[in-house]
């Protein structure tokens, strides 16, 4: 696990947009997990310049996302599919048919984990996936628990998650209780990972994921076992290293 700090948030989202520059112009038709949240926003602002100014060609491109809300729609603004559209998909040059998430308006919620998970299969895995990380630990919609869940799942969400998500809807009564997301084992088989931590509100789960124990209380730690994870944190999140 390499770990690099920065100064601030908008350095640690181009640092980002860099390595995931570098991975599709070393491979042309790269297969690239994306994240949602506020986290990716200067990473997905920082592709969008790369893309608009021709140095980055993502036509060949092919994305899975972490994870969408179960109930929301693609129309939904706070749906993952719909943030994705505008913070990245809208911007650059990459086919609508080669960018897929979960669909949460599925009426067999299991069948649609089964097919994501043999859709990145065919695809040949993940090249280069994004991470952040959330308060409690969690990466995607894993959220702690008893163990690491390993295919593409339904989750229930904490109460913390539903309360950090509320701030992008008109109350927390809006905010939808589960979500589906790849599993920890879909993530740990990406072949590279980036994970983003920036923020003081982030720095004592930072210092549990990277320097605690690896437990699935805390489902970020166990990417110290992946072979080739890259960490960008700022210098707010990195306090307590």
């Amino acid at each position: 696990m390499r770990t690099i700090i920065f100064r601030d948030k908008q350095a640690v989202g181009e640092a980002a947009a860099i390595l995931f520059a570098a991975q599709v112009l070393k491979k042309a038709n790269s297969v690239l997990g994306f994240a949602t949240g506020s986290t990716p926003l200067e990473t997905y602002a920082a592709l969008s310049g790369l893309s608009q100014r021709g140095i980055v060609d993502f036509s060949e491109v092919r994305t899975y996302n972490l994870d969408e809300y179960v109930g929301l729609s693609p129309a939904h603004e706070q749906s993952y599919a719909y943030f994705m559209r505008r913070n990245l998909f809208s911007k650059i040059n990459i086919s609508p048919e080669n960018c897929h998430l979960p669909d949460g308006m599925a009426r067999d919620l299991d069948a649609e984990c089964a097919s994501y998970e043999r859709g990145i299969d065919m695809d040949g895995g993940i090249d280069l996936q994004l991470l952040g990380i959330g308060h409690n630990g969690h990466i995607g919609f894993n959220e702690p628990g008893d163990a690491f869940p390993d295919a593409t799942h339904c989750m229930t969400l904490t109460p913390e998650t539903v309360d950090a998500n509320k701030r992008f809807f008109t109350s927390a009564d809006e905010v939808p209780r589960r979500a589906l997301s790849m599993g920890v084992g879909t993530i740990m088989r990406a072949r590279a990972i980036v994970l983003l931590i920036h923020g003081a509100d982030k720095a004592d789960i930072c210092q549990k994921a990277l320097n605690g124990p690896i437990t699935p209380r805390v489902p970020a730690s166990i990417l110290r076992y992946h072979p080739n994870v890259t960490v960008l944190l700022d210098q707010a999140a990195a306090a307590k290293l």
